[in-house]
């Protein structure tokens, strides 16, 4: 092989791993979908805080991330992977699934009027666009691109503060996050919160190589924590509990500290 051969290849191998290629996986997706979200309210004069409008921006982020990343890097490299991949991470995210669900009996108020949900299509929203479309960007699109540049332990950080990101102000609770959090310590536990989660199921991305079982567990996980056990429309001091999220965070950072990879072995990019 000629010595200018190489040199291309050298080249054209560092123009892959760019930091451009990070900027282009978080941005343009991210971008593309506020766009498109808010043409769509533009054309309905819909609200800008309903629920379809988030439904919107979270399906065009999830299209926009599916369609670059299956280009760019394939099934594999997104993290699609079935079998034991899938049922490693679904068993991972299990265990903060269930700290969540027994904490949420303890430390926040039940309200039983509220318990007749239309749950299969709540379920169905949960999936398809908290859960995939978010995800397919989080930890399908930017943990690749960044993990080809940086790392895959940079990856599972920076692909999990970018959930927690865009979960904090597009999920189903975060109404109620809105409603509690008004100082700010609360804001702070919150933010700690959120972000223990999103590195947590970052770190189970880096350890297994796939996203489909997190995706399940994660509508799951909001199926029976917010619906299932629905909590008061108004939420105030008397049944509320800011332990409910401390404790949480906590114990996800505990899950974060046992999955943290010790060799290289560990990494399934």
């Amino acid at each position: 092989m000629s010595k200018n051969s190489k040199n291309k290849r050298s080249k054209s191998a560092q123009a892959q791993k760019s930091p451009a290629e990070v900027a282009i996986a978080t941005v343009v997706p991210l971008l593309g979908s506020l766009l498109l979200g808010q043409a769509v309210i533009s054309l309905t004069s819909a609200s800008s805080e309903s629920l379809s409008r988030s439904s919107i921006i979270l399906a065009g982020l999830g299209i926009i991330s599916m369609y670059y990343g299956m280009q760019k890097y394939g099934t594999p490299g997104m993290g699609l992977r079935g079998g034991r991949p899938m049922f490693a991470g679904a068993g991972f995210a299990f265990m903060g699934w269930v700290a969540v669900v027994v904490l949420r009996f303890i430390y926040i108020a039940v309200d039983e009027n509220a318990l007749n949900q239309p749950l299969f299509s709540i379920f169905v929203y949960l999936l398809l666009f908290e859960a995939f479309a978010l995800q397919v960007w989080a930890f399908s699109l930017v943990f690749k691109a960044v993990s080809n540049v940086y790392g895959g332990l940079t990856a599972a950080i920076v692909s999990g503060l970018s959930f927690a990101g865009i979960g904090f102000y597009f999920f189903q609770e975060s109404f109620f996050l809105n409603q509690i959090f008004t100082s700010g310590w609360l804001i702070l536990v919150g933010i700690l919160y959120m972000a223990t989660w999103g590195i947590f199921y970052g770190m189970v991305r880096l350890r297994t190589g796939s996203i489909l079982g997190i995706v399940l567990v994660q509508a799951m996980q909001s199926l029976t924590t917010w619906e299932l056990i629905p909590p008061f429309e108004f939420v105030n001091e008397s049944n509320f509990n800011p332990l409910f999220y401390t404790i949480a965070g906590i114990i996800y950072a505990v899950l974060i500290w046992r999955l943290w990879p010790k060799e290289l072995d560990d990494y399934r990019i």
